[in-house]
């Protein structure tokens, strides 16, 4: 006789069914969402919008409002987000989410995927020109090797 394993949680064994996208704003991020929503419509998948709010500098603790200006952001994000899907409702319908994290964008993005089981990461591509020095969110995303990620330009 055999013992029976328990089930469990396999990522993407069916497709993604969960696909999570960086968004800040950028004119990059807001590419890589589109491209997640093609994909999210596609594989009838969730699409996950996560913004990451920085954590609060030096200059934050003397007085600055950092923390009222990121959830202006926010704010933001939400808005155009739902304009632009009210403008595409009637050639399709994607299932999607907002949600934010506090954090560096890196540490946010990995704490968003792990906590909201993301099958795949989308992320566009670093606009500041010393991140080809230094490493990119998405490269670091990469290195972590735990879903596949796609970086759009």
């Amino acid at each position: 006789m055999t013992e029976q394993q328990p089930h469990q949680f396999e990522r993407g064994t069916d497709g993604p069914k969960v696909i999570l996208v960086g968004v800040d704003g950028s004119a990059s991020s807001m590419r890589a969402a589109a491209y997640a929503g093609g994909l999210a419509r596609r594989q009838r998948a969730l699409l996950v919008l996560v913004y990451v709010k920085p954590v609060l500098s030096a200059g934050a603790t003397m007085g600055a409002p950092v923390a009222d200006t990121t959830d202006e952001i926010a704010s933001s994000l939400v808005a155009d987000i739902k304009r632009s899907t009210e403008q595409v409702k009637d050639i399709f319908d994607v299932r999607w989410e907002f949600h934010t994290f506090r954090g560096d964008p890196y540490t946010g993005l990995v704490t968003a995927a792990d906590e909201l089981q993301a099958d795949a990461v989308v992320v566009g591509a670093s606009e500041q020109a010393g991140h080809r020095f230094v490493g990119s969110v998405a490269i670091r995303l990469v290195k972590a090797g735990r879903w596949p990620v796609t970086v759009v330009p």
